[in-house]
């Protein structure tokens, strides 16, 4: 059944195997809705394997001791110019704030260089090792899921979900859950792969990175994923298509190293050592964006109505 629009109708477009981490030696399929598009992993993973798929060296947990020098710079001033645009959203400067899947922490430690308080930080982590360090730094953290977090209602301003509703099982109890964190006016961000993006289009029937099997389970278009939103209850403000390089560089990777046997040429387009082609694709994303085209990742963002008075 179609985790967005319910249908019970859909059709298989892509398969593949683990091809970053190998944890796993299962080809995995994906399905596409018949009724909305929206597409999702089918079948998945279970619960009891997400250690095993989400290894202690996962990227997302050491992601500035991975890269290197010149591409930390780069990323920041893009997560700068991301929350410079986010930011503007609100009609009021947050006083409190959660990021979902915080990973390494590296948002929460902007959202600390914009003036905001630890105590009023919140991060949401599944690894128990990352949480641990964040909660030395003062932040608050939660070790669990989001369904599973127990968190005050209409409290946070601020939410932001970066490239993390993809990875759960149900996206709308997800989403619903957020918007009963947030307060009366808050605003939710989510970024996510796009699966109508042209790398998407050129290799969409196994190797395209944004697939990440099988840790990847439901992929949205702009339509799809504004669905979710405004089913949840929330009023849809604005999206903008985001810089997706690490998914061009991850599908050549999957493409020479698994499609054609050329292990040695694949690493050149490893996103944590290939540099050349990281700025490459970053800068043609972003040329992309600038001339309305949709690229690699999209970033909506969507509003909590406030009470009338």
């Amino acid at each position: 059944m179609c985790p967005v629009c319910g249908h019970s109708k859909f059709t298989a477009f892509a398969s593949g195997y683990d091809y970053e981490l190998e944890t796993c030696g299962n080809e995995w399929h994906f399905v596409r809705c018949d009724d909305c598009e929206h597409s999702w992993l089918n079948p998945r993973p279970h619960e009891s394997t997400l250690s095993v798929i989400y290894p202690p060296h996962y990227y997302a947990y050491d992601y500035e001791g991975r890269v290197n020098r010149f591409a930390r710079m780069g990323k920041r001033q893009l997560d700068k110019a991301k929350f410079k645009g986010i930011l503007k959203h609100l009609s009021r400067t947050p006083k409190n704030y959660l990021d979902v899947g915080c990973g390494s922490g590296r948002y929460l430690h902007h959202m600390h260089s914009l003036g905001l308080e630890r105590q009023s930080i919140y991060g949401l982590e599944i690894d128990a090792a990352q949480t641990a360090r964040l909660a030395e730094e003062q932040f608050n953290i939660i070790n669990c899921r989001i369904e599973d977090a127990d968190l005050p209602e209409n409290t946070f301003d601020l939410i932001t979900m970066f490239h993390v509703l993809e990875h759960v099982d149900d996206p709308k109890v997800v989403v619903e859950h957020l918007f009963r964190l947030l307060s009366p006016g808050g605003v939710l961000v989510i970024e996510t792969p796009n699966i109508d993006s042209l790398d998407a289009r050129l290799f969409s029937n196994t190797y395209w990175g944004g697939y990440h099997i099988p840790r990847h389970w439901n992929l949205f278009s702009v339509d799809s994923l504004r669905r979710t939103l405004e089913d949840s209850g929330l009023q849809v403000q604005a999206h903008r298509f985001q810089t997706g390089h690490s998914f061009w560089m991850y599908s050549f990777h999957h493409m020479l190293g698994y499609g054609v046997g050329w292990k040695r040429m694949a690493q050149l387009f490893n996103p944590f050592k290939g540099l050349p082609f990281l700025l490459g694709f970053t800068a043609l994303d972003l040329v992309r964006s600038k001339l309305g085209f949709s690229t690699s990742a999209i970033l909506m963002v969507a509003r909590k109505s406030e009470p009338l008075t």
